[in-house]
């Protein structure tokens, strides 16, 4: 196992992203879509937020009473915006930081996925996933 084996190495380098323009609904189909759960919010290149697709179900009527509650969803995605749901300004960890820096900041911080950002720019997303994936790969 090599210990200081790089977060750019199993970082997630194609990421979708979303901005404050862009309505909740049409995070809510990138996250459908793509099967993710975390989408950085960006302004260009640079991080300015995070949403979760937990951020989305705490705010749909879908998580409480099911699926037949779509349009009640839709109500609720068009009076609120990203902005408004997102974690603004999130921890980030640089593309050199060490999967064993990513790991210990998932562990004591309870965070799932930590935007990569070198230079302001939004470079990968990576996630408490592709940290099993890596390990599962060197066992």
């Amino acid at each position: 196992m090599k210990k200081r084996e790089k977060v750019e190495n199993v970082m997630t380098k194609d990421v979708y992203t979303v901005n404050i323009t862009n309505s909740l609904k049409e995070a809510n189909d990138l996250f459908n879509k793509h099967h993710i759960r975390h989408i950085p919010v960006v302004s260009g290149d640079k991080l300015i937020g995070i949403l979760s697709q937990t951020d989305i179900l705490r705010i749909s009527f879908g998580n409480t009473f099911g699926n037949d509650q779509a349009g009640s969803d839709e109500a609720i995605f068009e009076m609120l915006s990203i902005n408004q749901v997102m974690k603004h300004s999130p921890e980030s960890i640089n593309p050199n930081n060490t999967i064993k820096e990513a790991a210990e900041i998932f562990a004591k911080r309870e965070f799932h996925a930590l935007p990569v950002v070198d230079d302001d720019k939004l470079v990968g997303i990576i996630t408490t996933t592709d940290i099993i994936n890596y390990f599962i790969d060197l066992y």
